[in-house]
């Protein structure tokens, strides 16, 4: 029988923690986050990241795991996650994905490889060094071109995975695989739980977190990133991070800032409910109202899946 494994999805702000959280105690579970970014030690409030009384009612993992100078891909949280899950069940306990980062959850549940068969060492230099020339938009309709349904998927500001889309299709001559055609069949029970919300109110809750992350001393830790020397790391492009480094070097107000990363934040939450909607067959629950009530529907429905899976 395939170990269950219950995946918390949805944009921002949302309420994911608070969901994972409630089936953790109701499943007797432990949560894996599922963030790209809550593997960085020292980013918490801009990452959102669990409470230390949060941490103390579940066992959380894959948090505070990398120093921000360190590099940390969906190969590793693939890797990180397995090992998590096989520890969590060895303690007859249902792991729990929560998270908003759509790859690497995918490359979790369907077991994608991440080989070197398709990669070109030479060509994606040559792609960096026309995107230091030329910028991400001019790669980005270059792929527009080759492949306009990867294009649509990946933002031309992820030059990362611009180039990298690119090196597979002058690798394999054909365009990127879709998730449905690289897909095996997943070795989790998978119970995908999906949070939406009405849209307004989803941004008038990112521009309040927003707000009481800066309230919270969201200046004063990208300003400790920066003087620790992590300016210029990847973990530092993030959104809560990239918008706030201007304000610690007295380049721009804090209010043009606090204003940007709502926008972004928005935007990428967006992006976000885009990708799940495309990329995973996901229950969805609206959060927009009675959300006591939502919950409980989210725990019956995990309750009947995993009540099926035993038969």
């Amino acid at each position: 029988m395939k170990q269950p494994l219950i995946v918390i999805v949805g944009p921002t702000a949302v309420g994911k923690t608070t969901a994972g959280i409630t089936l953790a105690q109701k499943f007797e579970g432990e949560i894996i986050s599922g963030d790209s970014m809550q593997v960085y030690k020292g980013m918490n409030i801009g990452t959102a990241k669990v409470t230390e009384n949060e941490k103390k009612e579940i066992l959380h993992h894959l948090i505070d795991i990398r120093s921000p100078g360190e590099e940390f891909s969906a190969a590793d949280f693939k890797k990180e996650a397995e090992t998590a899950i096989e520890a969590i069940a060895s303690k007859h306990k249902i792991p729990i994905i929560v998270g908003g980062t759509g790859m690497y959850i995918q490359s979790l549940l369907y077991g994608y490889s991440f080989g070197h068969s398709d990669e070109d060492p030479e060509y994606r230099k040559e792609l960096e060094h026309t995107a230091q020339l030329r910028g991400g938009d001019y790669l980005h309709q270059i792929l527009t071109q080759k492949d306009r349904r990867t294009a649509e998927a990946v933002h031309p500001n992820n030059v990362r995975r611009v180039i990298r889309a690119l090196e597979i299709i002058h690798r394999t001559n054909a365009p990127v695989p879709t998730e449905e055609e690289r897909k095996k069949q997943s070795p989790y029970n998978i119970i995908p739980v999906g949070l939406t919300m009405d849209r307004k109110v989803l941004y008038e809750r990112i521009n309040k977190r927003v707000d009481d992350m800066i309230n919270s001393g969201l200046l004063e830790e990208v300003a400790r990133l920066v003087e620790m020397g992590y300016e210029n790391s990847r973990a530092m492009r993030a959104i809560g991070y990239k918008e706030l480094i201007p304000v610690v070097k007295k380049e721009q107000s804090l209010q043009e800032a606090a204003e940007m990363l709502k926008m972004n934040s928005r935007r990428f939450a967006k992006r976000q409910l885009t990708w799940f909607r495309n990329k995973m067959p996901v229950e969805w629950f609206d959060m927009t109202v009675d959300r006591e009530e939502k919950l409980h529907e989210i725990e019956d429905f995990v309750a009947g899946v995993l009540t099926t899976a035993e038969k």
